[in-house]
């Protein structure tokens, strides 16, 4: 390659590396213009690189026909040209395949050389928005490490066995917001005194000569609100790595896919239902001041107490109940129940439909608690999203730079509040 090529190339690294100098030195994220700058030069030594690389073949071909021009071994070294990032669109991938695919994922890779990571080169890539572990993943031949992921085709390899089911998010309303504290009105009751109303037979002033019945009095109605508000927090888990096995595309699939997102999630419902409010937890539905109960009396069943939920729902709250949420193992036991001939009251095991109960579908859950279940009109329940998750890698945390290694950090931020409590009855069943 000729020295002047060469030193274009090594400017345009070299300023790149320059911006991320000081954004290190200053421990913060690259702004959007800098991203852009190390963009820019990133992609005018590709240029370079590129354009190189073609000259330098073709100075190959030529001195191969001309059976050698003497070109000296240091102006025969190709550059091989650099790949082409994929243009296809995202629908259909996974979350962990957007990260690998995505700009920043690139830029992060393309600013170092030859797309592999040195021992002394400063890690630091912007957000990358998809969906605790402490065990450091390497790409080495472990079988407890992530050297275990590395096969031509690794899907499967990793099955998510550790994983429960996660559905209660989805029951609730969905919203968002751009503030970190939302001001809402919770519905505390409802007064209804609409009456038929005789027309007035006076003029004289109530209480002067005139009844509410002579004078056509209307009777009043209204609703008692509680202004109440609840602020955004943030959930969050990080795992070490080593910059080998960050190159291996398919172990961060595997990681982002199967560990960070989805222990975000499975933290979010817990909050959901049995948040403390303390702190910074959320409130939970389990500690919502104002929501209905029922217990069974006598020798009243699941199912009957389950029912008598239902109406609670309805009458209590003024709502029309759209699910139940219960513990696996309590849904078994009611699926499991028998009359004193033997038969079972549902199905049984050779019709197996989706779960209902008295009309509605069932949920089933491990977050809730065994002998409890929940009987609601979950849409007055509403999830307001201010960042969905993100996935950060970087080498500054503790003494990482020196030891090669990477923490990823994914973190979610949400908000959570029941606008109408007395639409969710809490159930003890017998």
């Amino acid at each position: 390659m000729r020295k002047s090529i060469r030193d274009a190339i090594l400017a345009e690294t070299n300023a790149a590396k320059g911006i991320l100098d000081v954004v290190t030195k200053e421990e913060r994220d690259l702004t959007d213009v800098e991203r852009e700058k190390i963009d820019a030069h990133m992609k005018k030594a590709e240029e370079l690189t590129g354009n190189a690389a073609r000259e330098e073949a073709f100075r190959k071909q030529m001195s191969d026909l001309s059976g050698g021009l003497g070109l000296g071994e240091q102006d025969t070294q190709e550059i091989p040209p650099p790949k082409a990032a994929g243009k296809g669109s995202t629908k259909g991938m996974s979350a962990g395949e957007m990260f690998t695919q995505s700009a920043e994922y690139k830029t992060l890779l393309g600013s170092v050389p030859n797309g592999s990571f040195g021992e002394k080169y400063r890690v630091q890539s912007s957000p990358m928005h998809i969906g605790s572990m402490k065990t450091l993943l390497t790409s080495g031949n472990h079988t407890t490490s992530g050297g275990i992921t590395i096969e031509t085709d690794n899907r499967g390899l990793l099955s998510p066995f550790y994983e429960r089911p996660l559905s209660v998010r989805g029951l609730f309303a969905s919203g968002s917001t751009t503030s970190d504290t939302i001001d809402y009105v919770r519905m505390i009751n409802t007064v209804n005194n609409a009456a038929v109303v005789p027309e007035a037979t006076t003029t004289a002033p109530i209480g002067g000569g005139a009844t509410t019945v002579t004078g056509g009095v209307k009777p009043e109605s209204g609703f008692d609100f509680q202004r109440d508000s609840t602020t955004v927090k943030t959930i969050a888990h990080w795992m070490p790595i080593t910059k080998r096995a960050l190159a291996d595309v398919a172990q961060i699939r595997t990681m982002i896919d199967s560990f960070l997102r989805y222990g975000l999630e499975e933290e979010f419902e817990d909050q959901l239902l049995t948040g403390s409010g303390t702190g910074e937890n959320f409130l939970g539905l389990n500690n919502t001041p104002g929501i209905q109960t029922q217990t069974a009396a006598g020798a009243e069943d699941a199912m009957d107490v389950a029912r008598k939920a239902r109406t609670k729902v309805q009458i209590g709250g003024r709502a029309t109940p759209t699910a139940y949420v219960m513990n696996p193992l309590d849904w078994q036991e009611i699926e499991l129940m028998r009359n004193v001939n033997g038969d079972f009251y549902g199905g049984g095991p050779f019709q197996l439909t989706a779960p209902r109960l008295w009309g509605l579908p069932v949920v089933q859950s491990e977050a809730v608690a065994p002998k409890t279940a929940w009987c609601a009109a979950w849409n007055w329940g509403v999830i307001y999203d201010r960042e969905q998750a993100t996935v950060t890698a970087t080498d500054s945390h503790a003494d990482f730079f020196v030891r090669n290694l990477v923490a990823i950090l994914a973190e979610m931020r949400a908000a959570f509040a029941i606008l109408r409590p007395s639409a969710f009855v809490k159930i003890t069943l017998p």
